[in-house]
């Protein structure tokens, strides 16, 4: 018979287990050794359970979710809450905007010489087309009607949102006209037409096409460049995705996976260390010459150019700029993004062509014919009225320059702010605030839904001034329609049945510059009827709109807050600031049974 003989000991004892042939000396170091490991161990639970009871102690921070449609403001609302209570925080991360509004400012150039080019290109072609005797008008794709399906759910009773012109069950809260969008334009226009671009027109292309690759490098230095790929309409409760046909702009945006906070520090530490080595020793200063031979180099080809005289009389570079050094390529090793640096001297060398490039009579006839004049000034992250001052190569980014900076973000962002002033109410002005900018593109809408528990306020963003456009993802679904749509999911939700809901009612001051233009406001809008085509009424009458859909639709009972706004005009947005902190900070603090 045989006999196993088992080992009583498990491998991890028997390894723990000092050796048979251990001398005095060596038994006496591995005591002491043990003994370090273990008084480093309880060190370690006394700090972990210290870190535990302080969390309890810390006040529970208070949550505010921004929600709202792309290009709404969300980004916007959480730089003033910043600028009005963590001012030492917004300081700190100003000069790191500079590549942004970089960013912003070269993709406004690049989007006129696109059109440049397509303009001088339809005149090259136009003497061979015969030339029509009257304007045609491309067909309008007629906004999208409920069908069966959707219109099964939603009778329901769920918080399917639909594409038509009904919004709030058999009541018209809003009935947009699907034959008056301006916005839906096509930019080419259907007729040809004499063209005011020359052959000097050309020559500032070429000066200017540096921008290009510029563009790219800033994009780079923020972050992996991300698109939307294409996302489409269909059924829509807003946090769900969309599946049906539409169209998607591609524009560069940041995600939180993409690190592009950390990449605004990193282009800030670029900067800054290439003051310092401008500021520095001759030796310092031909270190960073070298390091720029790249920036050199394309200088000098858009001077080759710009030879002997700028198409648009910009007085060119001294002969002797020729003889900069030609050697050294790369980085500067250890100093941020020096592409950053780079692309802020290009910049710089190409502000009198990007000044005149937008002064020109006629390039602003072709924009104000292709209807992209407006939309420039208008849209976001417009700086080309002051090309001088951005483009400038000692320029530090104002307060005001951060709040109308634009980097679309995708996803959710998370902002942490300790408040540096006291409120009011007295509530401590340490205390912690979250707030979650979640993205509001509808390919991002899927992301809210969880981000809907645990929060004590919501701040809806509606941009009012975009009553006669049309969805970016979707052109044939009306914006100002849509918010309406989200607005209804986000009052007649369970989960936010207790939370406050603010209503900004956003852009209010791009909504008096249309109705000074002229618009009219019933022709988009014809449940206005012949109501004053006025900013004052028409505002009036579409906060209504929104307090309707929110008494009729909240599960319980509670206060309707609003506010128009313009959240790029600083001082008049702090006091709609202060008003929303002092009434999240009251409702906090009721529900805390503090009061």
């Amino acid at each position: 018979m045989v006999t196993l003989a088992l080992d009583p000991l498990d491998p991890l004892t028997r390894a723990l287990l000092p050796p048979k042939d251990e001398s005095p000396a060596d038994r006496w170091a591995r005591e002491q050794r043990e003994a370090q490991a273990r008084l480093i161990s309880e060190q370690i639970d006394a700090q972990l359970k210290a870190g535990r009871a302080a969390l309890k102690k810390r006040p529970k921070p208070i949550k505010v979710l921004l929600l709202g449609q792309s290009e709404s403001g969300k980004s916007t609302t959480v730089k003033n809450f910043q600028l009005a209570y963590a001012y030492s925080q917004f300081i700190e991360e100003r000069s790191a905007w500079r590549a942004v509004i970089h960013l912003n400012l070269v993709r406004s150039v690049n989007t006129i010489l696109d059109v440049l080019s397509r303009e001088l290109s339809r005149s090259s072609s136009q003497p061979h087309s015969p030339r029509s005797t009257s304007p045609t008008r491309s067909p309008r794709p007629s906004i999208m009607r409920p069908s069966t399906s959707h219109a099964a759910s939603a009778s329901k009773g769920g918080s399917s949102l639909l594409s038509g012109t009904t919004i709030s069950g058999d009541t018209l809260v809003l009935d947009i006209d699907p034959d008056a969008d301006d916005d839906l334009d096509d930019d080419e226009p259907c007729w040809p037409s004499p063209t005011p671009l020359s052959d000097r027109h050309r020559l500032l292309q070429l000066r200017l096409a540096p921008l290009r690759q510029i563009q790219r490098d800033l994009e780079r230095s923020l972050g992996a460049a991300t698109t939307e790929a294409p996302e489409y309409s269909g059924a829509a409760a807003p946090w769900e995705r969309y599946d049906s046909g539409g169209r998607r702009p591609r524009e560069f945006a940041v995600t939180s996976r993409t690190g592009w906070k950390s990449a605004l520090r990193r282009v800030k530490s670029g900067y800054n260390a290439a003051r310092r080595v401008s500021l520095g020793s001759r030796e310092e200063t031909k270190a960073e010459q070298c390091a720029q031979g790249s920036l050199n180099s394309v200088q000098r080809s858009r001077r080759r150019l710009a030879r002997p005289m700028s198409p648009f009389g910009v007085s060119s570079q001294d002969a002797n700029d020729e003889d900069e050094g030609e050697d050294g390529l790369g980085g500067l090793e250890g100093q941020g993004e020096p592409q950053a640096q780079t692309a802020a001297e290009i910049i710089s060398s190409c502000a009198e062509d990007m000044a005149a490039l937008w002064a020109d009579a006629g390039v602003q006839a072709v924009l104000a014919r292709r209807k992209m004049k407006t939309r420039l000034e208008e849209g976001p992250g417009f700086f080309l009225d002051d090309v001088a001052r951005v483009a400038a190569r000692e320029y530090e980014p104002s307060d005001e320059d951060v709040v109308r900076a634009r980097l679309r973000t995708m996803g959710v962002q998370e902002y942490r702010f300790r408040f540096d002033k006291v409120s009011p109410i007295g509530l401590e002005a340490d205390r912690e605030w979250i707030l979650y900018d979640v993205g509001g593109a509808r390919s991002s809408r899927h992301a809210w839904y969880p981000y809907f528990d645990d929060i004590n306020a919501l701040i809806f963003l509606a941009p009012i001034s975009c009553f006669d456009e049309r969805l970016a993802e979707d052109r044939r679904v009306n914006r100002l329609q849509d918010s309406l749509q989200i607005w209804k999911a986000v009052c007649s939700s369970m989960l936010l049945a207790k939370v406050q809901l603010i209503l900004f009612l956003n852009k209010c001051d791009l909504l008096e510059k249309k109705i000074q233009r002229g618009v009219q406001v019933s022709q988009y809008v014809t449940s206005y009827g012949n109501r004053p085509n006025e900013a004052k009424a028409v505002a009036k009458y579409f906060r209504q709109q929104f307090k309707d859909i929110f008494i009729k639709h909240s599960p319980e009972k509670r206060t309707f807050y609003s506010y128009l706004t313009s959240v790029v005009d600083t001082k008049a947005t702090a006091v709609t600031v202060a008003a929303v902190h002092d009434g999240i900070q009251r409702q906090y603090m009721r529900d805390a049974d503090i009061l």
